[in-house]
C-alpha cells in the first residue's frame, strides 16, 4: 500500500515533466516517449502494488474474522449458564456475525488504509510545498476546515451506529425464536402476526440505516465539494503567478495534479470518520462481553477422584439476580446410593439445588460436599464428568441417534453405545428407525416422540456411567402407561447409583428410597 502510494504520487511530478519537455525541450519527441515509457511502467508497478495489498487484506480479513469468531465463541462457551437468562439468542449470535464483520472489516480495510491516505496527503503537501511554499501553507489550512464539517456533519453518527446494532440483533432474535417456535405458529395461525412483528423490526431497522446512509452519504460530497472548491482557488492563485511569471507551466500542471490528489485522501478520511463511529458500537458490544467472567478455569485446581456419589448441601444461601433470596440456610444430605425424589410447587427451588451441584451457578454462602470433598475446590470437569442428567426439556443434537447418545465422546465404539441404548431400554425403538444408529433426528428431535426423545436422553446420560444422575421431570413427556413402563425398566439402573428424581408425578416417587418435599426454597418435609 506505500508503495502504491509512493508511485501515486509520482504521477503529477511525471506530468510536470511531460509539459516542460513538450515547451522546452527542442527534442521533445525522444524525451517524450521516454517519459511516457517510464510512466507506463509505474502504472504497472501501481497495478501490481495494488493488486498485491487487496489480496493480502482481504485473505488478513478473513483470517481475522475467523480468529475473533473463535475466541468469541470460545468465551461464549465458556461463560455461566445463567449469562444466557438475561440475554436473547439473537443478540448472542449477532456478535458472532456482524459485530465480527463489522469490527474486522473497519480494522482491515479502514484502519490499514489510514497509513497509505496519510502518506498521499503528506506526500502531496510536501511536493507542493517544494514547487511553492504559500499555496501549498493555503492547501494545509484546508484540513482543519474539512474536520470541523466532518465533526458537525456526523455528531449524529455515533448513536445512530449504536441503534443500528441494537436493532440487528432484535431482529435477529425474532427470526431465531420464530424458526423454534414454528410448530406453535402454525397450530395458533400466527403466521401473519408474526410476519407483521418481523416486519416492523426489519422496517426499524431499514429506517435506522436510511438515516445512517444519509449522513454518511452526505459527509463525503460536501468535504469532495470543499476539497475541490480549495483547488480551484490554487488555481486561480497559480494563474496570477503563472502570468506574473513567478511560476512556470510545468510546475502549474503539477500543483494542479498535486492538488487534485489531495482530494482523494481527504474524501477518505470523509468516509473513515462514519465508519469509526460504527465500528465503535460493535466494539463496544464485544469488549461488554470479554468482560464477563467466564467460569473457573481448572488450573492449580485437583481433580475430583472417582466417588460413591454422597451429597451435602450444608448451609447454603441462594438468590436469583434481582429476586428474592430463594435458599437461606437450606440443608439437605444424600446417602450414597440412595434415592431421593425431591417434590413441591413450581419454583420452590428443585431445579436450583442441581444447577449448583453441577455448579451451574454459586451460592452466596454454604458449601456442597460430594464424598466430603468441597465441589468448588475441585476441577470443573472432573466434577461435571461424574454427574448426568435427563431434563424434561430434552437437548439433542441435529444429527444421528448415534452421535448423539456418544455425544462428547466422538470416538465412542459400536458396542458402548449400544449398550447404554440397552440399558435405557432405547434399543427397540431405535432398531425399529429407518437406518438404525444412523438415523437423523433433526432439529431437537423433531423426527421423534416425546417418550423416544426421553428415552434418547436417558441413554446419553447412562453412557458416562456416572454415580450421579439427575432426572428432572423424566417421566414429563410419557404418558401414564409409558411411564409405568419407564419406572419399571429404570428400577436396576438406578440402584447403581445416586439418583436425585425431581418430580411432580406420584408414579414415579415408587422409584424412591426417601422423598423429599421443598417449599419456598426450605425442606418441610422427608419420608
Amino acid at each position: 500500500m506505500l508503495g502504491e502510494s509512493a508511485l501515486m504520487l509520482a504521477s503529477p511530478w511525471l506530468a510536470g515533466q511531460l509539459t516542460g519537455a513538450l515547451l522546452t525541450d527542442a527534442d521533445a519527441g525522444a524525451a517524450f516517449d521516454r517519459l511516457i515509457l517510464l510512466w507506463l511502467l509505474l502504472l504497472a508497478f501501481q497495478a501490481l502494488f495494488g493488486f498485491s495489498s487487496q489480496f493480502v487484506l482481504g485473505v488478513t480479513g478473513e483470517r481475522m474474522i475467523a480468529r475473533l469468531r473463535m475466541r468469541l465463541y470460545d468465551h461464549l462457551q465458556a461463560l455461566p449458564v445463567d449469562y444466557y437468562h438475561e440475554r436473547k439468542k439473537g443478540d448472542v449470535l449477532a456478535l458472532l456475525t456482524n459485530d465480527a464483520d463489522l469490527l474486522s472489516g473497519f480494522v482491515t480495510e479502514t484502519l490499514t488504509g489510514l497509513l497509505p491516505l496519510l502518506l498521499t496527503f503528506f506526500g502531496a503537501l510536501l511536493f507542493m510545498w517544494r514547487i511553492d511554499p504559500l499555496i501549498a501553507s493555503m492547501a494545509g489550512l484546508f484540513v482543519p476546515l474539512v474536520f470541523v464539517v466532518m465533526k458537525l456533519l456526523g455528531r449524529g453518527i455515533r448513536p445512530l451506529a449504536r441503534e443500528l446494532t441494537r436493532q440487528y440483533a432484535d431482529t435477529l432474535s425474532i427470526v431465531e425464536e420464530n424458526l423454534a417456535l414454528l410448530p406453535i405458529i402454525k397450530s395458533f395461525t400466527r403466521e401473519v402476526l408474526e410476519s407483521n412483528r418481523f416486519q416492523r423490526g426489519n422496517l426499524h431497522l431499514l429506517n435506522l440505516m436510511t438515516r445512517y446512509l444519509r449522513i454518511q452519504s452526505l459527509i463525503s460530497p460536501v468535504v469532495r465539494f470543499l476539497a475541490g472548491a480549495g483547488i480551484l482557488l490554487l488555481l486561480w492563485i497559480s494563474s496570477k503567478q503563472l502570468l506574473a511569471g513567478g511560476l512556470s507551466m510545468a510546475d502549474l500542471v503539477a500543483l494542479l495534479l498535486y492538488g487534485m490528489l489531495l482530494t482523494q485522501p481527504m474524501s477518505s478520511l470523509a468516509n473513515v470518520y462514519a465508519r469509526i463511529q460504527h465500528a465503535r458500537g460493535a466494539a463496544e458490544r464485544l469488549i461488554e462481553v470479554f468482560s464477563v467472567a467466564p467460569e473457573p478455569t481448572d488450573e492449580g485446581r485437583q481433580p475430583l477422584p472417582p466417588v460413591r456419589g454422597e451429597i451435602e448441601f450444608h448451609n447454603i444461601h441462594f438468590r436469583y439476580p434481582g429476586r428474592e433470596e430463594l435458599f437461606h440456610g437450606l440443608t439437605l444430605h444424600i446417602q450414597a446410593g440412595e434415592t431421593i425424589a425431591i417434590t413441591g410447587e413450581n419454583g420452590a427451588g428443585k431445579s436450583t439445588l442441581v444447577h449448583l451441584l453441577m455448579r451451574f451457578a454459586e451460592p452466596e454462602q454454604g458449601v456442597i460436599f460430594i464424598d466430603g470433598i468441597n465441589i468448588w475446590t475441585v476441577a470443573l470437569n472432573s466434577l461435571r464428568s461424574q454427574i448426568s442428567m435427563v431434563q424434561q426439556q430434552v437437548l439433542l443434537l441435529n444429527g444421528t441417534v448415534r452421535e448423539n447418545i456418544a455425544f462428547g465422546y466422538p470416538d465412542a465404539s459400536r458396542e458402548a453405545i449400544e449398550s447404554a441404548a440397552r440399558a435405557a431400554h432405547a434399543s427397540d425403538f431405535i432398531q425399529r428407525l429407518p437406518h438404525g444408529f444412523e438415523t437423523l433426528i433433526g432439529d431437537q428431535g423433531v423426527k421423534l416422540s416425546g417418550g423416544q426423545k426421553q428415552r434418547l436422553s436417558l441413554a446419553r446420560a447412562l453412557f458416562k456411567d456416572p454415580p450421579i444422575l439427575v432426572l428432572d421431570e423424566a417421566t414429563a413427556m410419557l404418558d401414564p402407561e409409558g411411564e409405568q413402563m419407564f419406572i419399571h425398566e429404570c428400577r436396576d439402573i438406578l440402584r447403581q447409583r445416586t439418583v436425585i428424581l425431581i418430580t411432580h408425578r406420584p408414579a414415579s416417587l415408587a422409584l424412591a428410597d426417601r422423598i423429599v418435599r421443598m417449599e419456598m426454597g426450605t425442606v418441610v418435609e422427608m419420608n
